[in-house]
């Protein structure tokens, strides 16, 4: 078997990604799930099929022991991110099925708020959320919405590449950790000499990514960047809470002048059996909120959200609650991902 048949076979069958390890046979995840398939391959095939998804010098770097993270794209467009690592000695593999076009807002069900968002000249929004809640395909449709839009320069710095975007109004770079440069950090620090409008930051990572954000944000660029937080205020927390106590108060300062929105999403199995639905908790940067950023009130953000819904916000648990309401998910499956859940349960009996 080539790896290019496992992978065709993947996206028959649905699947968001593949696991190849030693000890089973090739496994797909669907809609959430793992499954394993009925590919008995010995050690070897599956070193091999993992090998076919390197080049010469990342080969290299495997056998030195080191983690290789990269894309892979096979006939017709079809693009994977791949991440090839050790555990027991023996090699593995996670690779993440990618669409080859960039979903719409609408093919996605994202909230119109995402739209206005995606609108903004400058600032910083977050789109947040655990790994596999669809975060980069959401950012992407957002960056693809500027795409179409505005004629202005784009910038994405990424590990790996993932979407590939084809130039429409605007005039896009797309920058490779470990290929075009050398870290997030660097490629922010040089993205300020290279004229950009919009900067995507594939993921906030550290101090000095963080810390170069929010620079970007401040000095006139709409910058767009994860994290793998769970909700709008811990997004907040965690941000500050990378900063030394010295400077925390600086930063809170910083954010409440730049935070645009944060978006927390995740993907819910819809209630009729096949396949799943993003839900999403959503906080602007509006007067209120950077209030109480500013004055360190992270504790108070969740009741604005609550009581800011005309300003276009949702917390997670009341958006689980409407899509019950709409018989798209099940209660079930909602109070798998609700924080209060007597809240939630109350909520549901409400008109």
């Amino acid at each position: 078997m080539h790896i290019n048949d496992l992978l065709t076979t993947a996206r028959n069958e649905r699947a968001s990604d593949v696991h190849i390890t030693a000890a089973r046979n090739p496994l797909f995840r669907i809609d959430g799930s793992l499954r394993e398939t009925d590919f008995a391959l010995s050690i070897e095939e599956k070193r091999a099929l993992i090998f076919a998804l390197l080049t010469d010098k990342q080969k290299k770097l495997v056998e030195d022991g080191k983690d290789v993270d990269t894309s892979y794209e096979i006939q017709g467009g079809m693009r994977h991110r791949v991440n090839v690592y050790h555990q027991q000695q023996r090699l593995a593999s996670a690779i993440r099925l990618l669409n080859d076009t960039i979903p719409t807002f609408d093919e996605l069900g994202l909230p119109e708020t995402l739209r206005e968002l995606a609108n903004e000249p400058r600032g910083l929004i977050l789109v947040t959320g655990p790994t596999g809640s669809g975060k980069s395909t959401t950012l992407a449709a957002m960056v693809d919405c500027v795409n179409s839009k505005r004629a202005c320069h784009i910038l994405t710095v990424e590990d790996p590449v993932e979407y590939v975007y084809k130039q429409k109004k605007a005039l896009i770079h797309q920058r490779n950790i470990g290929e075009d440069v050398d870290s997030f950090s660097s490629a922010l620090r040089s993205a300020m000499r290279e004229d950009p409008d919009v900067i995507l930051v594939g993921e906030m990572r550290d101090f000095e990514t963080i810390s170069a954000a929010v620079t970007a944000a401040e000095t006139g660029h709409l910058v767009l960047s994860t994290l793998h937080t769970t909700g709008a205020a811990m997004t907040v927390d965690r941000i500050i809470d990378v900063f030394p106590p010295h400077s925390q108060h600086q930063i809170r300062t910083q954010l409440a002048g730049v935070l645009k929105g944060v978006v927390t999403q995740t993907l819910i199995p819809k209630a009729s059996g096949t396949g799943r639905v993003a839900a999403f908790e959503i906080m602007t940067g509006s007067d209120a909120v950077c209030t109480q950023i500013r004055e360190g009130k992270g504790h108070q953000l969740n009741s604005t959200i609550q009581t800011s819904q005309r300003q276009g916000m949702i917390l997670l648990d009341d958006y689980l609650a409407k899509l019950v309401r709409q018989g798209v998910i099940t209660q079930e499956h909602a109070l798998e991902k609700v924080a209060n859940k007597t809240e939630f349960l109350n909520s549901l009996t409400k008109l």
